[in-house]
């Protein structure tokens, strides 16, 4: 518990520490940050599809978000008014053409593929063989890659949206305050899922899967991550600067309580997506790289479905105000 403790100390102020650097230096830290966390994660998740006995590329699974965060950064240099929508098709051409790369390597490397057939003793020819593994590498591209990097978007949203009235008068402003709902929505979910069910226990959500959650710890995630974020909402919209941010979009409180609503809810999904594949692969965690947290994974599987899902929530709200 302690070694857990002291692992979340230093994981909180190595977010406040780049946080401060995102709006007082640049943005680009947080994209370093955002790389390291999606490779790693990346990693872990090819390392459990093998697990599994789903042969994937690793090296490709592994770097691949390098190429993705190329592509956003590319994009947000330019300020264009389609910014999102080009970095996007530019992603789909890069999962497609890692696709053809991770499909095509093993049967250049025909020597080494016959070997790994042999070894797991399958009925199966190279290029079938070579398929499903470039399926497999193909998951990791979307999972964890593709989905984490929209905090890259999150975190350059005032230059990938400037076609959105106001965005671009607030000084990095706007990204800041949709970044923080983006952390902290997951945050207050998990924290008070944790507490509500050890305090209350009762009846498992989904044993055969995750058998420590409950669902009054599942309730009492949602409705805290809901009270919490329109608590926040209102911190903000008592600082000045942050507070012009709100009223020239007509951001209202009640945006924040569907969108934390919805948000919480896809928080304890993305838990469950991850807690699903662990016991496929038969581990408790998908790594030890955070001492008392276990791997990466498994402190990003929370933001999974959360990012997408705030950068296209702010970006609907804003377009209808």
């Amino acid at each position: 518990m302690k070694t857990r403790f002291m692992t979340s100390i230093l994981i909180v102020a190595i977010l406040v520490l780049f946080f401060v650097l995102k709006q007082t230096v640049s943005p680009y830290f947080f994209d370093a940050l955002i790389l390291f966390i999606t490779m790693m994660s990346a990693y872990e998740m090819s390392k459990l599809l093998n697990k599994m006995d789903k042969p994937n590329n690793q090296i490709l699974a592994t770097i691949f978000p390098a190429f993705i965060m190329l592509s956003i950064l590319l994009n947000s240099a330019f300020d264009s008014s389609l910014g999102v929508i080009y970095s996007i098709i530019i992603e789909v051409t890069l999962i497609v053409i890692f696709f053809a790369i991770s499909f095509v390597w093993p049967i250049i490397t025909k020597g080494k593929t016959l070997k790994e057939i042999r070894y797991k003793r399958l009925q199966i020819s190279m290029t079938k063989y070579a398929f499903q593994k470039a399926m497999n590498t193909a998951f990791t591209f979307v999972y964890p890659s593709f989905l984490l990097m929209f905090i890259s978007y999150i975190n350059h949203f005032d230059q990938l949206t400037t076609s959105f009235a106001n965005i671009g008068e607030f000084e990095g402003y706007f990204s800041l305050v949709t970044l923080l709902f983006a952390f902290l929505i997951p945050i207050f979910t998990d924290t008070f899922a944790y507490l509500v069910g050890g305090i209350f226990g009762g009846k498992k959500l989904c044993p055969k899967i995750s058998p420590n959650k409950t669902i009054s710890g599942a309730v009492g995630g949602l409705l805290a991550c809901v009270l919490f974020s329109t608590a926040l909402y209102f911190i903000f919209y008592s600082i000045p600067e942050l507070r012009t941010i709100f009223t020239a979009n007509n951001f209202a409180f009640w945006h924040v309580i569907i969108i934390s609503f919805i948000g919480s809810l896809l928080a304890q999904a993305g838990d469950i997506v991850e807690s699903l594949l662990k016991r496929q692969a038969s581990v408790k965690d998908s790594g030890r790289f955070l001492p008392g947290h276990g791997g990466m994974l498994d402190r990003c599987d929370s933001y999974m479905f959360v990012m997408p899902y705030i950068f296209l929530a702010f970006s609907i709200f804003i377009l209808v105000a």
